[in-house]
């Protein structure tokens, strides 16, 4: 029987007739027909559960290894520039230690305040108080406030100023305060200035 006389002959075939009981002398274009039905729902049930669940675990697993190999690339440039970053350390190791020996300690703070006068007298200004106050506690250093109270002129405060600034230890200035002098008579031009001065200590341990 060619093709299209089997086609044919299922076109003018009534299912309705098809008793499940004697499928085995269903005609074969009718077996064929439901050989092929049943192939495809295998097919089809296959790929849901089966396929496709796969797909899904594919998928992950590639994000997984894109994910993996940005790990191992930012590892490789951390280990390959090792050697740069412990240069890095060094270098600010030794920055560190370079400020903290600026740092004074307790027997140099007399010394530091006798610097601040010289400072202050060496400027031309009139030094009117210079008052160590109580030590504040940070968390691994000690601060050392200093009250400063001058006169003098714009010129000789600058002068003050830019002086202070330059000595070897660390020396900050704060909350300024300056006024004219009232001086009506003499016509002076000389203010007067009130600063804080902090001044810091290295505390070994970072705990005491």
């Amino acid at each position: 029987m060619s093709l299209s006389q089997s086609l044919e002959s299922l076109k003018n075939f009534d299912f309705n007739d098809l008793d499940v009981n004697n499928a085995g002398i269903w005609p074969a274009p009718v077996k064929a027909v439901l050989l092929i039905l049943v192939f495809a729902l295998v097919l089809g049930g296959g790929y849901w559960f089966m396929v496709k669940d796969q797909y899904l675990k594919l998928e992950q697993v590639d994000s997984r290894e894109a994910e993996l190999r940005e790990q191992y690339e930012n590892k490789a440039h951390r280990v390959a520039n090792l050697d740069i970053y412990k240069r890095q350390m060094e270098e600010m190791e030794e920055t560190f230690g370079a400020l903290v020996r600026q740092l004074p300690s307790d027997t140099e703070v007399p010394g530091l305040l006798e610097d601040i006068t010289n400072t202050a007298l060496g400027s031309g200004l009139d030094l009117q108080q210079i008052q160590l106050q109580p030590e504040i506690q940070r968390d691994f250093y000690v601060e050392l406030p200093i009250n400063i109270s001058v006169t003098g002129d714009y010129h000789e405060l600058g002068a003050f100023v830019s002086s202070v600034a330059g000595l070897p230890r660390i020396v900050t200035l704060h909350d300024f305060e300056i006024t004219p002098v009232d001086d009506k008579a003499s016509g002076s031009d000389q203010l007067s200035m009130k600063v804080i001065a902090r001044t810091y200590r290295y505390k070994s341990g970072g705990g005491e």
